[in-house]
């Protein structure tokens, strides 16, 4: 599962302990903003070598969502 690379990624890029993150958290609850998510999002597609679709991108509201969002764009 693409969970503990996701949290991973999540954790380095807002400087968290990955165990403060779980899959039901938003991106409000770990204090993210744009910028944040945006470098979360760079960080994942280089390791994943693949491109979020912007408006997909958008919808993505927690952590949870990100990793089904990878699954499924890994299983294509």
């Amino acid at each position: 599962m693409e969970e503990a690379t996701v949290i991973k990624i999540i954790a380095e890029q807002l400087g968290i302990s990955e165990d403060a993150i779980a899959l039901d958290m938003t991106f409000a609850d770990l204090h993210a903003d744009s910028l944040d998510l945006f470098q979360i999002i760079a960080a994942l597609e280089e390791t994943y070598d693949l491109e979020f679709d912007n408006d997909e991108a958008e919808k993505l509201a927690s952590v949870g969502d990100i990793v089904a969002y990878i699954e499924k764009a890994l299983e294509n």
